[in-house]
């Protein structure tokens, strides 16, 4: 998938993974794409609800027992 930036999150718990996406996406522009390395289990929720919270839009989710990985569109 195309993306315009990448954010290294692994090794991070809750809430940093959230904080830092929040601040690559304010330096980002409306419709770019950033993909998201993440090792937390509790990413997946996390960043279903960040989306709903902020109108960002996740492009896609991990599959069961793959590496956690996270495209989010900017709004």
């Amino acid at each position: 998938m195309h993306f315009d930036k990448e954010l290294d999150v692994r090794g991070l718990v809750c809430p940093l993974p959230i904080l830092r996406t929040k601040k690559f996406l304010s330096e980002m522009i409306t419709g770019q794409v950033l993909k998201i390395a993440a090792t937390d289990p509790g990413a997946v929720i996390d960043f279903l609800v960040f989306a709903e919270q902020t109108g960002n839009e996740l492009l896609t989710l991990p599959e069961p027992n793959e590496d956690l990985i996270f495209y989010m569109k900017k709004k």
